[in-house]
């Protein structure tokens, strides 16, 4: 097969490949002479074997450059940073898990909301991101990035994982795999035979808040596949269940008067329940001319929040919380063939692919007072579709160069049935086209340069779009366009040049022709749409085996992010809110000898502007955590984690906005509010293997 398919095919290819039979030392693969951009790499799961993790959605902070935080209860989606962009819960990157689409366009809560915690980081065989928009395959929410998340098929021995810590940390994990031998004995078996993957994992943990969180899960994975990497399929099963009490942010004045202790809430009945059920299948099969996949998927979702960010500023007498819930059933697919043939006696391999996805939704918002609800604010049935269509080619026109040359045509159609109010029914659709082009130079010494071009988009919430009256104002919406534009560019080098180290340097631009921007005086604490904005910065990555038993990752990202046209949003100053312009990861990992590992990861994160006009900001971070492994017996292991060693005090998230922090006080206009991170705590892990 030609070296340089298209990615779709290369999943294909490896779908049923054993990651472990491959002895690879390092935690990330540069992927010379297979890459399309110097910001596209893969993550290893060893690596997620080797650093601690203080949630599921953490996973995603290897992906240089991204940062991964909470702004309320553990349960709720996590709060993503790339690139400038505040992403809140998901928008302008997207993720996917074995081909099934995380994002949720128009949730409840927030567009593009990605809730990661039913990801098991022990099956998670690799990691694929990509940054910027030059992918034909990627469509919605990935203008910033996106990652497509792969679990195993296989583990080489049952799994028996029991986990311990600090503030009523405990987890169990049980999984296992093994040939399905249609009433023969287990060593009848052949390679060909079927194979079941399970896995069933718990989790219960209160955390430092006063409130206790009661974070309370139930996960469990199936997946039965089959063939090779030839020809091969597979049926997953996925259901996830869990609840939580939240504590949200709360005015950082009052933490720093001592008036409120850091951990404590001003409303202390925030949290939720969340639960989806996902049921997939994939296939795949390629030959030495052709390749083809596909990928269908039904889910059904549903979340139910509490939220209070304004305390009392709208409603004194009641407080401000409010319930967003949402049921939702997901079904789509995607189906891709490949050509791998001659062009001008050179190596071209071009692929064609139809996506599709419909969601039938219904949505509400409910006044609350200790999740007791009083007044339905809005309630909806929404059906939202999206279908897509792209072409793609990659060719081999010299040893030094080839090129990748995309197209990408997206639909979208809307309907809004309003339960609630009459005039914010109806319907609304939108087409898009997008163009990529990817310039790749090498390999010289085996180093390659990039020169990458594209266009993306994110979809807005189709409240939004259809709107006409506000339902919390009764007063006309302003109105959005279904489809946000953006413009990437982007150029870069990857080199393997210097032995046992693998760098890139990514110099990138990307213009966007709308922000959405986390707005809690909204009064659904939601993400409201802002003017278009221009982003530049760089990237530099550097993963070194200094040896066998010592690995060094450094990943360091700048970024410029401001408004082009400030005054669309009314305010002064070009600042973004949130838009994080530095970001720096440290890892070293230690294998002093075959039974003792020690891994240390330091994120570091540079002050952040919280207001359009600069003036106010959020404080920087640095977080150190440890993890300690030793093999106590050949198939018993203990870990212990220390998270947050050095037990520093920083915000995970701050926002500026106006709140009331009681029934009888003023209004705080302009106020900060911060999420605190959490302080020092300990995990203790022991795993056998059966």
């Amino acid at each position: 097969m030609n070296k340089h398919m298209p990615s779709a095919a290369t999943d294909a290819r490896d779908h049923a490949a054993v990651l472990a039979a491959i002895n690879v030392i390092a935690h990330y693969e540069n992927g010379i002479g297979t890459s399309d951009a110097a910001s596209q790499g893969i993550i290893l799961g060893t690596l997620l074997q080797d650093i601690p993790l203080l949630r599921p959605g953490n996973i995603l902070e290897a992906v240089p450059g991204m940062v991964v935080t909470q702004h309320s209860g553990d349960g709720k989606a996590n709060q993503y940073f790339l690139r400038g962009y505040n992403l809140d819960h998901g928008t302008d990157f997207a993720t996917r898990v074995d081909g099934v689409p995380v994002n949720m366009p128009t949730n409840a809560h927030g567009q593009g909301y990605s809730d990661l915690n039913f990801l098991i980081p022990e099956l998670i065989q690799r990691i694929d991101y990509r940054k910027g928009t030059y992918s034909a395959e990627n469509g919605d929410f990935s203008a910033a990035g996106s990652a497509d998340i792969h679990y195993r098929s296989t583990l080489a021995t049952p799994l028996a994982v029991w986990e311990w810590g600090s503030y009523g940390y405990r987890r169990i994990l049980l999984a296992g795999s093994f040939p399905v031998t249609h009433g023969r004995r287990p060593s009848e078996a052949t390679a060909q035979s079927p194979v079941l993957l399970a896995a069933v994992e718990g989790l219960e943990e209160n955390g430092p808040w006063k409130r206790p969180e009661g974070m309370r899960k139930i996960n469990g994975v199936l997946r039965l596949s089959g063939g090779g990497s030839a020809n091969g399929w597979s049926v997953d099963a996925l259901a996830y269940q869990a609840h939580w009490n939240a504590t949200d942010q709360v005015p950082l004045s009052l933490i720093q008067s001592g008036q409120l202790c850091r951990y404590c809430a001003l409303d202390p009945t925030d949290g939720g329940d969340t639960a989806r059920d996902i049921l997939s299948a994939q296939w795949h099969a390629h030959d030495a001319q052709s390749y083809s996949l596909a990928t269908a998927y039904f889910e059904h979702y549903r979340l139910q929040l509490f939220s209070n960010f304004t305390f009392f500023e709208l409603r004194p007498a009641t407080g401000d919380q409010f319930e967003q819930a949402e049921a939702r059933n997901v079904l789509g697919f995607t189906v891709a063939h490949g050509w791998i043939r001659s062009l001008q006696n050179r190596d071209s391999t071009t692929e064609l692919g139809l996506q599709f996805r419909r969601d039938a939704i219904r949505v509400g918002l409910v006044d609350t007072e200790d999740r007791i609800p009083f007044e339905t604010v809005d309630d909806n049935r929404i059906r939202e579709t999206e279908a897509a269509v792209y072409v793609q080619n990659i060719t081999q026109w010299s040893d030094w160069f080839r090129s990748v040359v995309g197209v990408r045509g997206d639909d979208l159609w809307m309907s809004v049935d309003s339960l609630t109010f009459a005039k914010n029914s109806g319907n609304a659709s939108a087409s898009r086209i997008s163009p990529k082009l990817s310039m790749i130079f090498g390999p010289w010494h085996k180093t390659e340069f990039f020169i990458n071009a594209g266009e993306g988009f994110h979809s807005n919430d189709a409240r939004g779009v259809i709107y006409k009256i506000d339902p919390t104002t009764g007063t006309p919406s302003s109105r959005v366009p279904p489809l946000v534009g953006a413009f990437g560019q982007e150029i870069g080098i990857k080199t393997d040049a210097i032995e046992d180290l693998q760098s890139s340097l990514t110099l990138w631009r990307l213009d966007s022709e709308s922000e959405l921007v986390y707005n809690a005086d909204s009064t659904i604490g939601s993400t409201t749409p802002n003017g278009s904005s221009r982003r530049y910065g760089a990237e530099w990555n550097n993963h070194v085996s200094l040896n066998q038993w010592l690995l060094f990752d450094a990943d360091l990202a700048y970024t410029h992010a401001r408004y082009t046209h400030p005054e669309e949003n009314g305010q002064i100053g070009q600042f973004i809110p949130n838009a994080v312009p530095k970001v720096a990861s440290i890892g070293l990992t230690v294998h002093s000898n075959p039974i003792l590992s020690c891994d240390v990861t330091m994120r570091y994160v540079g002050r952040y502007p919280l207001s359009q006009s600069g003036d106010l900001s959020g404080s920087s971070s640095v977080v150190t955590n440890v993890r300690i492994q030793r093999i106590l017996m050949p198939r018993v292991s203990l870990m212990l984690d220390i998270l947050n060693v050095f037990n520093r005090k920083y915000d995970d998230i701050a926002y500026a906005q106006n709140y009331r922090i009681s029934r009888d006080s003023p209004i705080v206009p302009d106020g900060v509010t911060v999420h605190p991170g959490e302080p020092r705590e300990f995990r203790a892990t022991f795993v056998i293997r059966m």
